[in-house]
């Protein structure tokens, strides 16, 4: 099968000013532990998961 691409216009779909939240796959032991948290604190799994990275984020940042 042969296709044409003489009307063709590239980047008509182009937007270089999106963001992409890409999808983060969890361990079913990390992800229990953080949903049991989140249940704790009524919120979120992504909430608490950012909260944990920015914690760990400030102690990188202190230890260095």
């Amino acid at each position: 099968m042969d296709y044409n691409f003489k009307q063709a216009e590239r980047g008509k779909f182009y937007q270089g000013d999106v963001k992409l939240n890409l999808p983060v796959y969890l361990d079913e032991e990390v992800l229990a532990f953080v949903q049991e948290i989140a249940a704790k604190k009524k919120e979120d799994v992504s909430s608490v998961v950012n909260e944990i990275i920015r914690s760990d984020m400030k102690l990188i940042d202190t230890i260095q």
